[in-house]
């Protein structure tokens, strides 16, 4: 397998970040199907599948506003990376914008969070894939379906992005064509006019029949926010993957234009339906997951193995990205000499073959972890991972306070999506989103420890990154004198 050696720095002097076409050793192969899908499916984890009932046992009907709270702060924080994005397209999307606007030791350390953060969620996914497979399939163990799921997607990242885009195109079309049905047929059966319903049609009674809007308190908002923060994450592969296509500029603008309703109808929607077939406190949403609950008492038949067969091939979209993301920023990072040389070449196909691999084998080392040591060592992978999407927001909205000024001295006909209020709404999702950090350590229990163990984890990246950065600005000083 032949190797080209990428040169170029990643959205630096040498390189031009405003090119509509990878100059990068990448190519585009990603098709404007692809990126609307992925745009679309980014936002639709598994997570909103299986932990969307806890959030409505924690919070009753006020988890809707939870959701709505947090995806306000995510589509103005996808505001402003698609502003950035629009303007400089580039496969280390925020990191790369980090290195420019903040420093190299900004760039280095979330690029690396976020590598980590997505390798840990490869062992995540690989795990819960293979528990469904194993119940439908026993005579394979569970470690072997976690192998096999890793085996197949990684041969499809390596094959071309173009395999990444096809797979992931069909995976998020599933998902997208599940709760748009869902939706559908849950509010038919929610005004009672759906044919052959078993429920009783109780129009929006549910919302407040069990207790009121707010049967937690006020404070149950906040809780909420915290249980359903984290499944929002995905949002930004789109401003990764546009630097693969063939026209980054109008992906991304329409990626973040559309950001608003694809929020609102598969989030707010979907969950908005659940509470009104269902009464906040029954049972069967948190025995059966919240989405059977409302299918088992509409009447459809095998709720649970539609289901079953939807948060599959949500695991296995999650699963494909994480792949594409992880390895596309470790490239990026290679790119800007913060990880192996080896991560910066791409084969004939474009295919950064050396980053895919150098991802997955921390996967398979994750999977390995959980099924050896889940109560330790993965436990402790998953916790100091899990406040990094905070992370990544925080940077992205600090780093466009800077990008902005540097976009219109250098190429202010490039600014095509801008950031609303700027920059006072940029302030304001900062303040929103270092709330949140606040109040998880104020929470106390997992959140506290995720927080803590995610900073503890992110100060040793930046020492680091500073090591790093002070190394190399005494090399260059020694070979100037």
């Amino acid at each position: 397998m032949t190797t080209q050696p990428t040169l170029a720095k990643e959205g630096g002097a040498t390189g031009n970040p405003g090119a509509s076409q990878p100059s990068d050793g990448l190519k585009a192969g990603l098709k404007n199907r692809h990126l609307s899908m992925i745009a679309i499916g980014g936002v639709i984890g598994a997570g909103l599948f299986v932990g969307s009932g806890s959030g409505i046992a924690a919070a009753g009907p006020a988890i809707l506003l939870s959701y709505a709270l947090v995806g306000t702060m995510v589509v103005f924080v996808m505001r402003m990376l698609g502003e950035m994005a629009a303007a400089r397209p580039s496969s280390g999307s925020f990191s790369a914008y980090a290195d420019q606007a903040l420093g190299r030791w900004a760039g280095f350390t979330i690029g690396w969070l976020y590598w980590f953060f997505w390798v840990v969620v490869l062992a995540v996914e690989a795990t819960a894939g293979a528990v469904i497979l194993e119940s439908w399939i026993p005579a394979v163990p569970q470690w072997a379906w976690a192998l096999i799921v890793m085996v197949v997607l990684t041969a499809t990242n390596l094959a071309s992005v173009s395999s990444y885009g096809e797979f992931e195109f069909w995976f998020a079309g599933i998902k997208v064509v599940a709760i748009a049905a869902f939706v559908v047929v849950g509010l038919l059966a929610v005004f009672g006019v759906l044919p052959g319903s078993d429920n009783p049609g109780a129009g929006f009674a549910h919302l407040t029949d069990a207790g009121g809007f707010l049967p937690m308190g006020a404070g149950a908002i906040l809780t909420g926010v915290l249980m359903v923060v984290f499944s929002f994450m995905g949002s930004e592969i789109v401003t990764l993957a546009a630097g693969e296509s063939e026209d980054p500029q109008k992906a991304v603008t329409k990626a973040t234009n559309s950001v608003i309703w694809r929020i609102g109808v598969f989030y707010l929607g979907s969950i908005f339906v659940v509470l009104t077939l269902l009464p906040w406190n029954d049972k069967s949403i948190v025995e059966k997951g919240s989405y059977v609950a409302a299918l088992d008492s509409i009447g459809i038949p095998h709720a649970g193995q539609v289901m079953n067969v939807i948060v599959l091939t949500a695991v296995l979209s999650c699963l494909n990205s994480g792949l594409y993301t992880a390895s596309r920023m470790a490239f990026s990072l290679g790119r800007r000499g913060d990880a192996p040389k080896a991560f910066a070449r791409t084969n004939a196909r474009g295919v950064p073959t050396a980053a895919i691999l150098g991802s997955v084998v921390f996967g398979f080392v994750a999977v390995f972890f959980n099924y050896k040591w889940p109560d330790t060592v993965f436990a402790f992978l998953l916790n100091s991972s899990g406040a990094v999407a905070l992370f990544v927001w925080l940077v992205i909205c600090v780093t466009q306070l800077r990008m902005r000024g540097i976009i219109l001295r250098e190429t202010p006909e490039k600014l095509i999506v801008r950031m609303w209020l700027f920059p006072y709404l940029t302030w304001a999702t900062i303040a929103m989103i270092v709330f949140v950090l606040g109040y998880m350590i104020y929470d106390g229990g997992s959140a506290r420890e995720q927080v803590v163990l995610s900073l503890l984890v992110a100060a040793l990246v930046l020492v680091i990154a500073l090591v790093k950065e002070r190394f190399a600005k005494a090399t260059r000083d020694e070979i100037t004198q």
